[in-house]
């Protein structure tokens, strides 16, 4: 048998198996990609650093009410602060709510602007992003795996406050049964159940946000750009959200309705404002989402 001979069939096994072994890298890259986006989120040390601060915040508030209330007073409410700052040293889980209350309006928005407006230009102003591109991830499964991770974040954000300022709050004041904003009685175990829903209700209003942040971050090719107009933005919409004149307006601004968690600690609990809250971030994740696909598919982003 001739060389040729001999060749010939080896390079048609070949040519056979070169579609398999594609299909095996593109199946094996599509199952890693998320989990490498987590990593590489939550080891930068910008991401570290967010969710420090945001573990702090809690401390800080128990130690203030500690000191406040160290005659065996209670920390009334006259000083301005989250309405359910009173209660807090009666009971600990009243810590939670009130350090969802207090970073809900600016640090937990603050963090997710900054992942979310990185998401698309970081990766591009590192050079990164082409090399993402080539990968036969395609560009609709990367915005959607960076809008994930953006989420994700939002989610692990939310518990660090709430594990923190329980943590705390176990430490410096009693646990047991709760008094709600109604008036009425629930068990502790009750209790523990509606911080955790409140929890993840504050995870999902940060949606639309994350949603606008990445919208943006297709926008430019630099990280810090991104991440300082989305907090500006943020900035400016929590202004317009307290102008008097702007009443009409404000039931569409994505931050209008972030503080209806509260009501889940009514006897019953009121579902209005949190239906509208959840409606708002899911039309704001629909709108942008929708303009950050269509940007980012259809413009060439690596130039």
């Amino acid at each position: 048998m001739s060389r040729a001979e001999t060749s010939a069939p080896k390079g048609r096994e070949e040519r056979r198996d070169q579609p398999h072994q594609t299909v095996s890298r593109r199946t094996t890259f599509r199952g890693t990609l998320f989990g490498n986006e987590l990593l590489t989120t939550f080891r930068r040390w910008r991401t570290l650093a967010l969710l420090a601060v945001l573990a702090a915040v809690p401390i800080l508030i128990g130690i203030a009410v500690k000191i406040e209330t160290g005659d065996g007073s209670s920390a009334g409410p006259g000083g301005g602060g989250p309405a359910f700052i009173s209660q807090i040293s009666n009971n600990a889980l009243f810590l939670v709510f009130t350090a969802l209350a207090a970073t809900l309006p600016f640090f937990l928005p603050m963090a997710t602007g900054v992942i979310a407006g990185d998401a698309i230009a970081g990766e591009s102003s590192a050079g990164t992003l082409r090399y993402l591109l080539v990968a036969p991830a395609g560009r609709t499964r990367l915005l959607l795996t960076k809008y994930a991770t953006t989420l994700t974040f939002c989610l692990v954000a939310t518990l660090v406050v709430a594990i923190s300022a329980f943590t705390v709050g176990a430490v410096l004041f009693p646990l047991g049964d709760l008094m709600t904003i109604s008036g009425t009685r629930i068990s502790f175990t009750e209790g523990l159940g509606r911080a955790l829903l409140i929890a993840l209700v504050v995870a999902a209003s940060l949606i639309g946000l994350a949603a606008l942040g990445l919208f943006i971050s297709t926008l430019t090719t630099s990280g810090i750009a991104a991440m300082a107009t989305t907090v500006g933005l943020l900035i400016t919409v929590q202004i317009l959200d307290q102008i008097p004149q702007l009443h009409a307006l404000q039931p569409y601004f994505f931050s209008h309705y972030w503080l209806s968690f509260a009501d889940l600690m009514r006897e019953p609990v009121y579902w209005d404002d949190l239906v509208k809250n959840l409606g708002i971030q899911a039309v704001y994740a629909a709108v942008f989402g929708s303009a950050a696909w269509a940007r980012f598919t259809t413009t060439d982003v690596t130039a």
